[in-house]
């Protein structure tokens, strides 16, 4: 059995409890849902949000699931200046048997194209980014 990283994001509609907790929530159950795993196969979870999101804590979602005994940690993201606005992100360290190429990572709403940001071009920058200043 191995520890795999899960990923997942989904944005919310407005900075309210309710949004938070609904949109964070659908994205685990469709986590658990899609990679087969169960609380107790569960590391740690650590959830980030934009700036704009912070009326509540995104594990929040997770304890009312029953995620009692898992490590739950929230943070905020970097405030990049032309990121998606609204978005809640979870990273999962799960004991599983699965390999990487069969772990499925879930991304809802606005958040179904934060996994194209860096691969405009593999082999370096894309062309409406600098590079940074040494």
């Amino acid at each position: 059995m191995a520890c795999q990283g899960i990923r997942g994001a989904t944005t919310v509609t407005e900075n309210t409890k309710r949004a938070i907790v609904a949109a964070t929530r659908e994205m685990l159950e469709k986590l658990v849902e899609a990679n087969g795993f169960t609380p107790e196969d569960v590391a740690c979870a650590f959830f980030s949000t934009t700036r704009d999101v912070n009326a509540e804590f995104p594990a929040v979602a997770a304890r009312l699931l029953g995620w009692d005994r898992v490590a739950l940690l929230c943070g905020h993201e970097m405030d990049v200046p032309d990121a998606t606005p609204g978005v809640v992100r979870v990273m999962l360290l799960v004991n599983t048997n699965k390999r990487q190429a069969q772990i499925v990572n879930i991304y809802l709403r606005g958040a179904v194209n934060l996994r194209q940001r860096g691969m405009e071009r593999k082999s370096g920058l894309s062309a409406s980014r600098k590079k940074p200043a040494r």
